[in-house]
């Protein structure tokens, strides 16, 4: 059964390279995003970019094109050392106030500690849908691989390819699920110690700046939305017509439910759906 799926896995790939909706790319920093805060706080040299944050700002970029639906992939390396109160985001996101986004935020820690990677879902500018993990290795000494598989199922959390979180589509039970806007790739660094070390009772040491995470090596497989092709949006947007609906794509492989359930076994530390004190009823999508 698992060779029959890795099969029509790599059949649904081989669609890809013949399809017009389909942008497939590693690439110059510069062919791909732009600067959206701190221009001056942002160095590029071909595909990597160091973001910068000191006392005076952080910094953002963001894709020049919309996407939705596919598979969003980028490497980082986070800020060494003391990096309490300090944010590294990876995020995918449409706009305005009720825009659909996909969360990575990478909290920083007092050395020693492990960083948390926080991630969250919004549909409709409603979020609140937290999960926490620390990592297994350490992410400021190399470059580890994030990455957003979305499709009209399921949205897919990955780590170095690891599944390390899954938001199931489940409008049938009256759950929205963002799957109408198109959202661009971000990636920002930023102070928030009122909130992203121990809950705010650790300050940024602006004793420790300048502070730099470093991003590299983004890929891109996903149905490109410019802003003058609207049409395009039904393309993207009919189930079954990109390659992230064909089959094969819409379940984890029995590599990929094991690892996941390892990952919740030993990494997770926060979720959501077991907040009995901050819900006064638990989301629809937590109950079975």
């Amino acid at each position: 059964m698992e060779s029959s799926l890795n099969l029509i896995t790599l059949v649904a790939l081989s669609i890809v390279l013949f399809s017009a909706l389909v942008q497939l790319v590693s690439a110059d920093f510069t062919q791909l995003f732009k600067p959206n805060w701190a221009p001056d706080h942002i160095v590029t040299q071909g595909e990597t970019i160091w973001l910068t944050l000191d006392n005076t700002t952080g910094c953002g970029f963001e894709s020049r094109s919309k996407y939705l639906f596919g598979k969003a992939s980028l490497q980082l390396k986070l800020v060494e050392g003391d990096s309490a109160g300090i944010v590294t985001a990876f995020y995918m996101s449409s706009e305005g106030p009720n825009h659909d986004e996909l969360d990575f935020e990478f909290l920083g820690n007092i050395s020693g500690e492990p960083y948390l990677v926080q991630t969250n879902v919004y549909v409709n500018g409603s979020g609140n849908r937290e999960q926490r993990h620390t990592l297994w290795f350490d992410p400021t000494t190399d470059f580890h691989t994030y990455s957003f598989f979305w499709n009209h199922r399921s949205i897919v959390f990955l780590i170095d390819d690891i599944p390390i979180r899954i938001f199931a589509n489940k409008e049938k039970i009256g759950v929205s699920y963002p799957k109408a806007q198109a959202m661009g790739i971000h990636g920002s660094l930023w102070n928030a110690d009122d909130w992203a070390t121990q809950g705010g009772r650790v300050k940024t040491n602006w004793t420790n700046a300048p502070f730099v995470s470093m991003f590299r090596s983004f890929n891109i497989d996903a149905c490109e939305l410019l802003p003058e092709s609207d049409g395009l949006a039904g393309k993207c947007g009919k189930l079954g017509q990109f390659w992230s609906d064909k089959p094969g794509m819409n379940r984890l492989n029995k590599q990929q439910r094991k690892q996941l359930k390892w990952v919740i076994t030993n990494h997770l530390v926060y979720d959501y759906c077991k907040d009995v004190p901050r819900f006064l009823e638990l989301p629809k999508e937590c109950l079975k």
